[in-house]
């Protein structure tokens, strides 16, 4: 902070602490009317017959406030407060800042929780997708964290993978599973409206629908399997299988990540989509994200049992 500034928040915090004690002070003067006065002060402000008196704040209340005061002015002692100045409370490693002292709940919280988790760090993932114990705290952590999306069983919703149904966008292993979770997934799907028109969508969305076994109109989707060469190939390769290191999907499984009807078919290839799976590395450690890693692969190991 510079010295400007710093003089700046200092200036205005002194400037309004006396300020508001010369009010408070100022108040306390007011006299109550004597005794065997006849007349009782009031402010002069009257609404529908009923007056304001002019009384001094009550002994306790006025005391109430001196006591604010005296707290605000050791607060900004000990803490900072005034500008650039650290105030007195330090640390080891310094002057206090509420950013410190939250670091120092933090460290403290993931030493106990260490004990906690640091049990299952070592287990390999395949070992916890097993162990009951383990997927109890990994269904808490997903449900905290990813069932927003993914829906409670993990089912999915649009745009959101089923994590059930062994069919897997970028690998369904467990290390590929972890790898998501830690550095996050950002899939483009490109829109081709402007490319191959209107009548284009419509025909590749009929080869779609028929390499996927769905009714499709045979003339259109002839027409649209050329177009599907020449533009879709690249990703989803020449049988329409997909390709886990692109995160492009199989499209002839009848698995959607958006939808299999035609509509929708012609709306992705028209506008394109654009999925991100936030990374969860800041969020979760690496403990967390291991017992996470073993629950989300156990939902598909219950698919394939």
């Amino acid at each position: 902070m510079s010295t400007f500034w710093s003089l700046w928040i200092i200036i205005l915090t002194v400037i309004n602490m006396v300020l508001l004690l010369w009010v408070l002070l100022a108040n306390r003067k007011v006299a109550v009317a004597g005794e065997g006065s006849t007349e009782a002060k009031t402010t002069g402000h009257e609404y529908d017959g009923i007056e304001e008196y002019d009384n001094p704040l009550p002994r306790w209340w006025f005391y109430m406030f001196v006591l604010t005061f005296i707290f605000g002015a050791a607060y900004l002692i000990i803490y900072p407060g005034m500008g650039s100045y650290k105030g007195i409370a330090w640390k080891d490693t310094g002057a206090w800042t509420s950013v410190g002292e939250l670091r120092g709940h933090q460290a403290e919280a993931e030493t106990v929780y260490a004990e906690t988790y640091g049990v299952y760090s070592k287990m390999p993932i395949e070992e916890l997708a097993r162990n009951p114990d383990a997927l109890k705290m990994g269904f808490r952590l997903f449900s905290n964290n990813c069932a927003v999306c993914h829906g409670a069983d993990g089912g999915g919703n649009p745009g959101f993978p089923n994590l059930t149904d062994n069919d897997w966008l970028y690998g369904g292993t467990p290390e590929k599973i972890h790898e998501t979770l830690v550095l996050g997934r950002k899939a483009v799907m490109p829109a081709w409206g402007a490319i191959i028109g209107e009548q284009g969508v419509a025909e590749v969305a009929e080869y779609v629908l028929q390499i996927s076994g769905n009714e499709h109109d045979a003339t259109k989707a002839e027409a649209g399997a050329k177009l599907y060469t020449t533009n879709c190939v690249v990703c989803h390769g020449a049988d329409g299988k997909g390709n886990q290191l692109l995160g492009a999907p199989n499209l002839t499984d009848k698995i959607w990540l958006y939808g299999g009807e035609p509509a929708t078919i012609r709306q992705t290839l028209r506008d394109g989509r654009n999925g991100v799976m936030p990374a969860q590395q800041e969020l979760l450690k690496e403990d967390r994200i291991h017992l996470l890693a073993a629950y989300v692969y156990s939902l598909s190991l219950e698919e394939s049992n």
